[in-house]
């Protein structure tokens, strides 16, 4: 019996082994009567899958104060710059993860601390390494390295709050890549009330007091003037649409009132035979084609040939020197002699008749 049992305490040594077990950074010492590290971890209640890392290899014989390694893998989902994809790690931080990886992380943004640890139940987090992209907001255009992962956040990191009519040219949730471009739009509405003015009409009427051809304003148009109240959209701060909504005449226009001659023209008989006399006279009686030149020189200027107007009017008829000279008269009218006035006089009057003397006019018929 002594023998049986000495042997049995023998065998008991041989075959029980404390082995240091590591399971995902947790360690622990363990006593097993296990030949191989499958046999400890089936044992130990321990299930691995292929994606899981056991050292030494799960075929591998144990011994006393071996260890046993056990890392189980864990998914890490990872969008770099808006690709997402999904990877296996047995790491158990982010820095040893992405180290792992190989995925460049030197002056990246990311979501997770490098430093925080990935569970069993896996990890999902962003990478945004920097990148060049141009802004355009309030009308200006900025090219910025930044390390932003989205439009949002870029316009959040660039201190840009977009307000509920601005427009942006992509989604704000949408990934910046190197390249893109983002532009902000502003919009904004007002309304504003405008005094306008409002333009006056124009009335014709026949009178037979004026030759056919002429006209006369009796009476002078002024413009009225609303109260307009307009909707605006400015587009960075431009007006870029206007609409109106009321409006409601405060100054009503005056029409501008016009007499048409319809009086027939009398047929002129040509020049004057006694120009002349109204020449040495001053005006005197002459009368050109049934017309009483005289009278009109009477009117105009007193039969003065040397009448002049502070006004800018010259000589019996009183011309302009622009009208003057349109007549084909050179120099000043006052410079000229009464007959050559009266030959200008005549020359207008086959153009325009007695229009061009509105209130001495008539005085020709008479």
């Amino acid at each position: 019996m002594l023998a049986t049992v000495v042997g049995a305490s023998v065998l008991y040594s041989t075959l029980d082994k404390t082995v240091t077990l590591s399971v995902d950074g947790k360690t622990s010492e363990v006593h097993a009567f296990s030949k191989t590290v499958d046999d400890l971890l089936q044992k130990q209640g321990i299930n691995v899958g292929p994606k899981d890392i056991v050292a030494p290899a799960r075929t591998s014989s144990i011994g006393e104060g071996d260890t046993v390694v056990v890392r189980y893998a864990r998914p890490l989902t990872l969008t770099v710059d808006g690709v997402k994809r999904t990877y296996w790690t047995t790491e158990l931080s982010v820095d040893g993860a992405l180290n792992a990886l190989g995925v460049r992380a030197d002056g990246a943004t990311l979501s997770a601390s490098r430093s925080a640890r990935i569970d069993r139940a896996g990890l999902a987090m962003w990478l945004s390494t920097p990148k060049s992209v141009t802004l355009i907001a309030d009308g200006k255009k900025r090219k910025l390295t930044t390390v932003a992962p989205t439009v949002s956040a870029l316009l959040a990191e660039q201190k840009l709050t977009v307000k509920p009519l601005d427009k942006l040219s992509t989604v704000a949730t949408a990934a910046l890549h190197d390249g893109s471009v983002v532009k902000l739009t502003r919009i904004a509405k007002k309304r504003v009330t405008k005094t306008e003015k409002v333009a006056f009409g124009v009335t014709r009427k026949n009178t037979s007091s004026l030759y056919k051809g002429t006209t006369k304003v009796v009476k002078a148009g002024q413009a009225g003037k609303r109260s307009a109240v307009y909707d605006l959209t400015y587009t960075d701060g431009k007006v870029t649409k206007r609409k109106l909504v009321t409006s409601s005449v405060t100054d009503k226009p005056v029409a501008k009132v016009i007499e048409v001659g319809t009086k027939k023209r009398p047929v002129s008989t040509g020049s004057s035979s006694s120009s002349g006399s109204s020449g040495s006279s001053g005006g005197g009686s002459a009368s050109g084609g049934g017309l009483n030149w005289a009278a009109l020189a009477e009117c105009e200027s007193g039969g003065n040939p040397k009448a002049v107007n502070p006004a800018g009017y010259y000589g019996l008829y009183q011309f302009s020197l622009s009208t003057w000279r349109a007549q084909g008269g050179s120099g000043i009218p006052t410079d000229a002699s009464a007959a050559e006035q009266t030959k200008r006089a005549q020359i207008l009057y086959g153009k325009t008749g007695d229009s061009s003397w509105p209130a001495c006019g008539p005085k020709l018929h008479t």
